[in-house]
């Protein structure tokens, strides 16, 4: 996992638009509404995630009131798509096309609220596990093909898995590739990949029954989440072009590519061996999309508010409005009515090296003297996104509401309460030396921490850092910092993706991403502990409870903010919705309104 690799924007994405950023989970419906999405909705309430049956994994997808097929709907973005080819899909911006080009076994049903569900995709429904997790079976649909028309096997998608071994598949999630073989980073040891004729031990399929049997090295309850991922869709062998794939891979999804002209555009078709019946979740109304690249996000924006021509049909793919244009989106009904927003589906906060700052009340200082409010204020004000108090975000499964520190109360911060722990831990005037990304937005925002730090009781020692060379530093655990502006966003809804990465003792070491170094052996026994919960809602409950004793009892991180990204779309689109997963328009949901 990586602090950009699914929907986190990293650092200098805040500077170029304030407002840019986060999504969300529990239980709830999922799916079968039918209705459009709210207009101009500026609370945006969390994409519930549960798991859901064979009825809701079968097509075809619910229809949406109002839409009819046919147009074309235009997509404009700043860049191109870096990747295309599915096993090199792992960043958020590239899997906003993927939805409408490839299919895993699982994908996310998504109903006009924004809630949840994971359903089968490719496959009928979402999986069947043995009695440890470790054996997952997956039986595919009928009907499913290829846009040469070509049947689609369970052996493509066995093959799309395998291929992840090939030395030019470099960019993708490694999760799978780990499960099967049990070797962790060193994964790439046990396989060669399939082009010499050898195929996975692990992997066993049944064309005939169309079953695919993955035999995992290890216990995984959310195997079937992680297969959601593009990392894991289907390539077929006879279509597979290796390292040419990634310019122009084969569709099994609604549409297909008709042009691409590298960082100028794309035009993408229907493909007509796409059968609706196969697919509960892709409404595919457009006859075709067309993305035009090049665009930086402030044009593109003030092009949709004008609204005219070809972007009365044009929505903005990932890129949310700018800081510049929320107030005017916000305060105009009419742009309003044309705007949807949500939150993005990380969390931003400040790591507590527990290595150098070793004593818990000045770690819980540090949370009641943070400035949260006049930090969102820098970064555009509520609309922003929310402010942070736990560790798991809005959109993964458990979540609980908590707030250990006040800082709902007292967002502006608390440096009476500050103070006084200091004092009792007999550290007042402690040196405390924060790092962050040199940026305009965080060397505005490093004033006002500097300033709440003195009010505590500290003596702050501000660290810009190259924004280039920033996570290399901060990822050394040699480094010199005391506090660090960080981020986490999870690949999956599920909380083992963001704790463990970030509290496992295992996971410390340079390059990694536990850069409090936090190395408790409760935290790291409950992370083992809950990885393994069949039952995913009670495994939230117990990531939760985990979440909020790490906050309570170790304290190390501060968080910040829950981020909310805005969007605004053309007058003759209709359906356009937050993405909960990938934080950016859903365009398989869009139509172009009569």
């Amino acid at each position: 996992m990586s602090l950009s690799r699914r929907n986190f924007v990293i650092a200098t994405s805040v500077a170029a638009a304030g407002s840019t950023l986060l999504s969300a989970c529990s239980s709830g419906n999922s799916g079968g509404s039918g209705s459009t999405p709210s207009d101009g909705a500026t609370a945006y309430t969390g994409a519930k995630v549960t798991v859901g049956t064979k009825e809701d994994s079968t097509g075809p997808a619910p229809e949406i009131a109002g839409a009819k097929k046919g147009g074309t709907i235009y997509g404009l973005a700043p860049d191109d798509f870096s990747h295309l080819d599915p096993q090199r899909i792992y960043y958020a911006y590239n899997s906003t096309v993927a939805l409408l080009l490839h299919r895993c076994l699982t994908s996310y049903k998504i109903d006009s609220s924004g809630k949840q569900k994971l359903v089968g995709d490719l496959a009928t429904d979402t999986g069947t596990a043995s009695a440890d997790n470790k054996t997952w079976t997956f039986t595919l649909k009928e009907g499913l093909k290829w846009e040469d028309g070509s049947e689609l096997t369970v052996e493509d998608v066995r093959h799309g898995i395998e291929r992840s071994w090939a030395s030019f598949i470099t960019e993708g999630a490694n999760y799978v590739q780990s499960a099967l073989t049990g070797k962790a980073g060193k994964w790439r040891d046990a396989y060669e990949g399939p082009y010499k004729g050898k195929h996975l031990s692990q992997i066993v399929t049944d064309k005939a029954k169309r079953t695919i049997t993955f035999n995992l090295a290890e216990s995984k309850p959310d195997f079937n989440f992680t297969l959601a991922m593009h990392s894991y869709a289907a390539v077929s062998p006879k279509l597979d072009t290796k390292e040419k794939y990634d310019k122009k891979p084969a569709a099994c999804g609604p549409y297909k590519i008709k042009a691409h002209t590298t960082d100028k555009s794309m035009v993408l078709t229907r493909n007509k061996y796409w059968d609706p019946k196969t697919d509960s979740i892709r409404n595919a109304y457009p006859d075709g999309f067309e993305f035009d690249f090049g665009i930086e996000t402030l044009d593109s924006t003030d092009r949709l508010i004008a609204d005219q021509g070809k972007d009365q049909y044009a929505v903005s793919i990932y890129k949310g409005v700018p800081a510049e244009r929320i107030q005017k989106v916000l305060t105009d009904p009419a742009l309003k009515k044309r705007s949807f927003n949500g939150l993005l589906t990380g969390v931003y906060y400040y790591a507590i090296n527990t290595k150098r700052v070793t004593d818990l009340k000045v770690r819980q200082a540090l949370n009641h003297a943070w400035p949260l409010q006049q930090i969102r204020q820098i970064y555009g004000g509520p609309s922003a996104g929310d402010f942070a108090t736990s560790i798991m975000s809005p959109d993964l499964i458990g979540y609980k509401k908590y707030d250990a520190y006040g800082k709902l109360t007292k967002p502006q911060g608390d440096p009476a309460k500050a103070k006084a722990l200091l004092k009792e831990a007999g550290k007042l005037g402690m040196k405390v030396v924060y790092a962050y990304p040199q940026d305009p937005t965080y060397d505005k925002t490093k004033v006002v921490i500097e300033n709440a730090l003195k009010a505590a009781g500290f003596t702050p020692i501000i660290k810009p850092v190259d924004s280039t060379s920033y996570y290399d530093q901060i990822q050394q655990i040699d480094n010199s910092y005391d506090v660090m502006w960080f981020g986490w966003s999870p690949d999956w809804p599920t909380a083992y993706t963001v704790i463990q990465p970030l509290f496992d003792g295992g996971a410390i070491g340079n390059g990694m991403n536990n850069i409090s170094q936090t190395d408790i052996s409760w935290i790291n026994d409950g992370i083992k502990k809950n990885a393994v919960v069949p039952d995913q809602a009670k495994a939230g409950a117990a990531w939760a409870a985990l979440d909020e004793r790490i906050m309570k009892e170790v304290a190390p991180i501060i968080p910040e903010t829950f981020s909310r990204r805005y969007y605004v779309y053309g007058s003759k689109v209709g359906g356009a919705q937050f993405d909960p997963n990938f934080s950016a328009t859903l365009l398989y949901k869009t139509f172009v309104k009569a």
